[in-house]
């Protein structure tokens, strides 16, 4: 007799650094679509959660392990977007692996991080251009 083995999940804990204040939200998408990244728009697996700016730890749970980047925003001003002036953007936003941000997102491939069973550490400290 066989009997099934449930799929192996993870969990992934964020520390959050940088915030220059704790208005509003912390908005976090992690996906494992690079063609979602980096604001997980239209992407029906990707996990999204939005917490205060005063917490700055997360627990994301029941992830299947593999191949993630997470993006995160803090919504100074709780109108969920990005608020932007001449195209910079006006509010903080991070990436997994904290890569140098120049002019747009980094690539997906630079903010991939592998979430194995268990449970997989990460921060992502935040950047402000204005």
């Amino acid at each position: 007799m066989l009997i099934a083995a449930s799929s192996p999940v993870g969990a992934l804990d964020l520390s959050i650094t940088g915030l220059r204040n704790e208005k509003g939200l912390v908005h976090v998408c992690l996906t494992a679509n690079r063609a979602h990244f980096p604001d997980c728009a239209g992407d029906p697996r990707a996990i999204r959660q939005s917490i205060p700016a005063t917490q700055h730890e997360l627990r994301l749970t029941g992830i299947a392990p593999g191949h993630y980047a997470v993006t995160l925003m803090h919504d100074e001003n709780s109108n969920r977007r990005l608020d932007k002036m001449v195209g910079i953007p006006r509010e903080g936003f991070g990436f997994s692996r904290n890569p140098v941000v120049r002019f747009g997102p980094p690539r997906f491939e630079n903010t991939v991080i592998d979430l194995d069973p268990g449970v997989t550490r990460a921060t992502v400290r935040l950047q402000y251009l204005l």
